[in-house]
């Protein structure tokens, strides 16, 4: 039982590392198909998302209707994951890779803030405290000033990263509520499509076939991480993995370097280091305090 337990978390580790390299492809593809309307991008990579989903649901003969009650979540998980991607789409395409990716990477913290309001979930002091040196870290790459051309997009990206929270956030609702996830994925990428659609025709831009290729790319790579990290919650929860999310920030650092010639500034190297410093000491924070809970739960049942 043991073997097969700590084959699952391996698979699981693997497949969180995966998603973390696809969505850094996902990012590139973004950057790579060139000065397109943030809209074009998020249809095509929703877009192919949703017949990925359509076809998961397909393959295990499931229907796309959500269960009862559950539409006003669907549309607010929908409402603000579609803003976090062009939110995200437009930090990508004006800062340096690593930088778009380590403000989308706040949104485990906003999940936090965001649980604390809807789900009456418990905040304790250092999980506060860890939020907000965090968000401390932000400014480093942010670097709020009138001078920093950067300013808007890195703000951008902060606010994708937490509508991103936010709409995570309505997952675990639908996840209490026994939503399928395959319905959540197609569901947010059809209501994206549709939403996007008329404000995309209004503002098209004629593309190349090379541009197009990039975006069913980054559609396919979105497809891959999203199914990736799926795979990988089903596997091992959430409190022994999430660390590994943090992965993107290496690969995204290596591509953008590799493929932009990006190279950080020592400002944003250090806000990476407090934000994952951050994420690795929550990580262990909520493993303990879970091991804590363990040993009442049995305490109590052995009386």
């Amino acid at each position: 039982m043991k073997i097969k337990e700590i084959s699952a978390g391996k698979q699981a580790i693997a497949l969180i590392i995966l998603s973390a390299f696809c969505f850094t492809l996902m990012n590139l593809c973004v950057r790579m198909s060139g000065e397109l309307p943030s809209m074009q991008k998020s249809f095509f990579r929703n877009f192919v998302a949703m017949f990925f989903a359509l076809g998961v649901l397909a393959k295990n003969k499931q229907s796309i209707k959500w269960k009862k009650g559950n539409l006003k979540w669907l549309l607010l998980r929908a409402s603000f994951g579609s803003l976090g991607i062009l939110c995200n789409f437009y930090a990508i395409d004006h800062i340096p890779l690593a930088n778009a990716s380590i403000l989308n990477k706040m949104s485990p913290f906003f999940v936090i803030i965001f649980s604390f309001i809807i789900l009456k979930e418990r905040l304790t002091f250092i999980q506060a405290s860890a939020v907000l040196i965090a968000f401390i870290g932000t400014l480093f790459i942010i670097k709020p000033s009138v001078a920093n051309i950067d300013l808007i997009p890195s703000f951008l990206g902060l606010v994708g990263g937490m509508c991103a929270g936010f709409a995570y956030t309505m997952v675990r609702v639908l996840g209490k509520k026994g939503e399928n996830g395959a319905v959540i994925v197609f569901f947010f990428s059809a209501f994206s499509c549709l939403s996007m659609l008329p404000l995309m025709i209004l503002s098209f831009k004629p593309m190349e076939w090379w541009q197009l290729a990039f975006l069913l790319g980054a559609g396919l790579s979105a497809a891959g991480g999203q199914f990736s990290i799926t795979a990988a919650y089903c596997r091992a929860p959430a409190r022994e993995i999430s660390v590994y999310d943090y992965s993107q920030i290496i690969f995204a650092t290596l591509i953008g370097f590799i493929f932009l010639g990006e190279v950080p500034d020592i400002y944003s190297v250090i806000g990476y280091i407090v934000i994952v410093s951050m994420a690795v000491f929550m990580f262990i924070y909520n493993n303990n305090r879970h091991k804590e809970a363990e040993k009442k739960e049995r305490s109590v049942s052995e009386k």
